[in-house]
């Protein structure tokens, strides 16, 4: 396996308004993704630690925005702090509608000011993808021109044969949304399928300016 370009991720704080998180300043990656879909485990198997992100049982945990920030690369020391954002999940958990209107505002206002923000990595189970919750964040990237990568988790529930035509039609969909800017893989947190290609492209990301 290559090396990781996000090892020595290190939490920096939850935040439950955009104007709480570290300054708008770099480069972050954003993860989104629906109450259950695997987002907290996603996140571990990507910086290679077991327990960065909480993960539950209990699905909707993750209530706040959680920062964590990334050391400088050797040969990208000038560009600036790097950061993972874990944004709120919802859609499966049982979460007040107050609570479910806050963090559609905020995720909204997070998506059109954040200037650090690169690209969001959406998690969707490959066995029930495109929910309400994934169209959403997919309709906030096409209107803010950002970047959108899309983890099919729990890939090693499926079978290789299973796993490949719901890609295929996973990259139908986003074609038909945007033709560029949007991207999809089988991921599986379990047996570490695709970490390395979900590695890479945030990593490119996180050394590109914001276009």
């Amino acid at each position: 396996m290559a090396s990781n370009p996000l090892q020595g991720a290190q939490f920096v704080l939850a935040a439950h308004r955009i104007n709480q998180l570290p300054e708008d300043t770099g480069a972050e990656v954003a993860f989104a993704g629906r109450s259950n879909a695997g987002k907290s485990s996603a996140l571990n198997a990507l910086t290679g630690q077991k327990s960065l992100a909480r993960t539950s049982k209990t699905p909707g945990r993750t209530q706040q925005m959680v920062a964590f920030n990334l050391p400088p690369a050797r040969d990208e020391a000038e560009a600036g702090p790097r950061r993972l954002i874990d944004l709120p999940g919802y859609g499966y958990a049982k979460v007040p509608e107050a609570l479910r209107a806050h963090w559609r505002e905020e995720i909204d206002a997070y998506l059109k000011q954040r200037t650090s923000l690169r690209g969001v990595v959406l998690i969707m189970d490959i066995r029930h993808p495109l929910k309400d919750f994934d169209r959403m964040m997919l309709d906030f990237c096409e209107a803010t021109g950002l970047a959108c990568h899309v983890l099919l988790t729990k890939a090693d529930k499926l079978s290789r044969n299973q796993a490949g035509q719901a890609l295929q039609a996973m990259r139908k969909s986003l074609q038909a949304l945007r033709p560029d800017g949007f991207s999809a893989q089988v991921f599986s947190s379990s047996d570490l399928t695709g970490v390395d290609t979900a590695r890479e492209v945030v990593r490119n990301w996180l050394v590109q300016p914001r276009g």
